[in-house]
């Protein structure tokens, strides 16, 4: 695609695009939008294009139709799509009634590229009511709500919820299911074999009740129900297998209960959001009116959009007046950072698909250089990407979209752009065993803050457990270096709402309680409100502890100030009304502002949900579901990633948390085979229906139909669920490498837990671990990174390498 030079006039000629012959008809020409931008205006439009690369630039240019931006890590898509935004909005002097809409994936980013735009406006001197910013959801929902009638969604009477396959309307789907097909129930018992020994029956059908088919229920109503497959879908689909037990029948069974449960519930999930904003769009008259309103749509973040998440889009991109379907559409992504494949619907072919689509038309154009890196691992980042696919260890299709990052020209603006390497720029270690490994990060993190206290460093690991035991083992680094530890997991207290203020509940319903007086003060302490002490001490006689008398021993400052506390919140039980509580106990808890909000959506939640019924024992029942089984997703802030970044600080995150961010020096720890890539496996006591898992099955099944490919067998459908984790694995790698600056720390260590998830951190249960697959090909093209830590050392490399 021919693109015009840096410092070319603007507005861009629409002869840019050779292919796009056709123009924007329901809007102003260009040629009086020229008319009616002011000088100043077309200076600051011709410097905002100026400041962008070459690859963003094609947003910046863009006068309508389809454009796919496919980019690398680093590459600036959002500040490109602002720019983009803020020339488009004054090129066609968008406003409140016709507007620009930007969709992107997470909230922080909706914030994030929300401001970035309005500056862009403030400059320019445009109103800010030409442009809205949503979430996929969040839009789905504004339209779905604005019109319940077609929707069939009514907020003031509908609850959104986030179900857990452990949760009650799951299981009750389940149960209901199990009542209605005896027949495929007993096939499921029997299994491979089954000699019908009592004692295995009643083993078995626990495993039914409460693993296998409630996790099946859970992977297969979001998978099935973000494609826009109904349970009559997947009844068709299962006439096309020949499975034993018709995996794919079973589903459709569990689903259609789910849905008859959720309806009389009157409960939502985010998925029957886009599903009513599609409902609406039906309407012919309503869709042109959404059509009129959104002048064109850009989509961030584009490779974690589902199938009908996209025809969401497609429909509001949609020119009316134009009757061959003329779309105003920029979709801008990477497949390659495309990570959220293997517990939700997305899926990098469709990306991918637009992107092929667009190039037939010269309508697709890259963002390959980022300035983020430093050269080697740019380098290192380059090389795993084309080591994984030329590997074949995922099977026919490709991990990655065969896309290099390059280094940004000397003259870009970014400031300090592929900056100098600290050291070699990339160290990979193989310590002796987990232990070593962190020693040698906190020694490392010591040497680097000594010299460069404002920088920023971070340890990304591949799950919650990890991170703990890295948190545990490098306390010492606050208390002998001031070297602040912030862990993601135990952090982001947000999350934990809806636990604390249960817990607080459960004391001010039954405050005599020794386990709920002592969980309370646990919480209290947590929040530091009261002393840390002997908590067994004082929750083993309640009523002494919080009404003590003239004849019981006299208190410690301590024990009085935590009674007092606890005194103050029993009196608020008494004078408050019932659905007030959780704000007074948000406010007590002295909750930041993300967290009140939490507090504030989870009043509201339970409000609903106990309508007719407000009573503490209806209250404690919602409460409990919700803790036990469902996700609660907190109110983020939009500085909601700044805590993450902060100067001298050690942050220790997940690999998938880390999206989006980056840090100077980044550890990525624990590259064993076992867990990165990892193996699919199937749970011992659910190994009687065959070495597969059902839910896996049904999934790799679903996505072959969408992929317009035979429906394979459960064996070969296991065998693709594999390849797909693999894939996804290698790409989340890619995605934690790239977000070092200036060095990148590998290692593997020698020795590691059987499995961390049942790791006690006290050094047992060590086995020898091999490494992930891509760590010696590493060794191999970088020597010069690697660090021998033994005489041995290279022995044993010389010798992995023979094998």
């Amino acid at each position: 695609m021919g693109r015009q030079g840096k410092n070319s006039t603007f507005p861009i000629p629409n002869s840019q695009f050779p292919n796009n012959k056709q123009q924007i008809t329901n809007n102003q020409s260009t040629t009086k939008d020229k008319q009616q931008i002011t000088n100043n205006q077309q200076q600051t439009l011709q410097q905002l294009r100026n400041s962008l690369r070459r690859g963003q630039q094609s947003m910046a240019d863009w006068q309508g139709g389809r454009l796919a931006v496919s980019a690398v890590p680093g590459a600036g898509k959002s500040t490109g799509m602002a720019v983009a935004a803020a020339i488009a909005i004054a090129r066609y002097q968008l406003h409140a009634k016709r507007q620009l809409v930007v969709v992107t994936f997470t909230r922080s980013a909706a914030a994030s590229i929300k401001a970035k735009i309005r500056a862009h406006l403030n400059s320019l001197s445009i109103p800010q009511n030409s442009f809205v910013v949503h979430t996929l959801h969040g839009l789905a929902l504004n339209i779905a709500n604005r019109h319940p009638d077609l929707s069939g969604i009514n907020l003031e009477n509908a609850t959104v919820v986030i179900p857990r396959s452990s949760n009650r309307l799951i299981r009750s789907a389940v149960e209901q299911w199990i009542a209605l097909h005896p027949v495929r129930y007993s096939t499921l018992l029997e299994g491979q074999s089954f000699d019908g020994e009592e004692t295995e029956r009643l083993r078995r059908q626990s495993v039914l009740r409460t693993e296998v088919l409630p996790k099946l229920a859970y992977i297969v109503i979001h998978e099935a129900k973000s494609s826009g497959l109904t349970p009559e879908d997947l009844w068709k689909l299962n006439q096309q297998t020949n499975d034993p037990y018709e995996t794919l029948a079973i589903a459709a069974g569990l689903y259609e209960q789910y849905q008859t449960i959720a309806r009389s519930r009157n409960f939502i999930d985010y998925d029957d959001m886009i599903l009513a904003a599609l409902r609406v769009l039906n309407n012919d008259a309503v869709c042109q009116m959404w059509q009129k309103q959104y002048f064109a749509v850009f989509e961030d973040e584009a490779q974690d959009s589902t199938q009908l998440q996209y025809r969401l889009l497609q429909t509001l991109a949609t020119d009316p007046s134009n009757p061959s379907g003329f779309l105003n559409l920029i979709r801008v992504g990477d497949p390659n950072q495309a990570i959220n494949s293997t517990f939700t619907p997305a899926d990098p072919i469709y990306f991918n698909r637009f992107c092929e689509d667009c190039q037939t038309q010269e309508r697709l154009a890259t963002m390959d250089q980022a300035g983020r890196s430093t050269t080697i691992i740019i380098e290192a980042a380059n090389f795993i990407l084309h080591w994984v696919n030329r590997s074949k260890l995922t099977g026919k299709e490709l991990a990655f979209r065969s896309q290099n990052i390059r280094r940004v020209n000397a003259d870009d603006p970014q400031p300090d752009a592929n900056p100098s390497p600290t050291g070699k720029g990339l160290e990979i270690y193989s310590p002796r065993d987990i232990y070593h490994t962190v020693k040698l990060i906190g020694e490392r993190v010591v040497e680097l803050f000594a010299t460069t206290p404002n920088h920023r460093a971070a340890v990304l690991v591949r799950e919650n457990r990890q991170g703990s035991f890295v948190a545990q083992q490098l306390e010492f680094l606050q208390r002998q270096h001031g070297i602040e530890i912030y862990d993601v997991q135990e952090s982001d207290r947000q999350s934990h709402v809806p636990r604390e203020i249960l817990t607080l509940l459960h004391f001010l319903d039954l405050p005599h309680s020794p386990d709920y007086l002592k969980a309370a003060l646990v919480v209290l302490v947590e929040r530091q409100l009261i002393p840390t002490q002997d908590l067994n001490a004082l929750a083993t006689f309640p009523e002494e502890f919080l009404y003590p008398g003239p004849l019981d021993p006299p208190q410690t400052p301590a024990v009085i100030k935590a009674a007092r506390y606890c005194r103050s919140l029993l009196r608020a039980r008494l004078e408050l009304p019932h659905y007030q509580l959780i704000s007074f106990l948000a406010l007590t808890l002295n909750y930041n502002q993300s967290e009140l909000a939490t507090a504030d959506k989870l009043a509201e939640r339970i409000a609903k949900q106990t309508f007719g019924n407000s009573s503490m024992n209806a209250t404690l029942g919602a409460l409990q579901e919700i803790v036990n089984s469902e996700r609660f997703e907190p109110v983020e802030t939009e500085d909601a990633d700044s805590r993450y970044l902060r100067a001298g600080q050690l942050t220790i995150i997940t690999m998938h948390k880390a999206k989006g961010l980056d840090w100077d020096y980044v550890f990525i720890p624990f590259l064993h085979e076992d867990t990165l890539p990892g193996n699919p496996w199937v749970p011992t006591a659910a190994q009687f229906l065959g070495d597969f898992t059902l839910a896996e099955v049904a999934r790799a099944q679903i996505r072959a139909s969408l992929h317009e490919q035979a429906i394979p067998l459960a064996p070969e459908a296991w065998e693709q669920a594999g390849q797909l984790k693999t894939a996804e694995e290698f790409r989340l790698l890619y995605v934690a490498m790239t977000r070092a600056k200036r060095l990148l720390w590998i290692s593997a260590a020698e020795q590691g837990p059987f499995r961390w998830s049942t790791f006690s951190g006290k050094g047992d249960n060590l086995q020898q671990k091999k490494p992930c697959p891509v760590l010696p090909a590493l060794r191999n093209h970088f020597p010069q990174a690697v660090h021998f830590l033994d005489e041995n050392y290279s022995k044993r490399q010389e010798a992995e390498g023979r094998r």
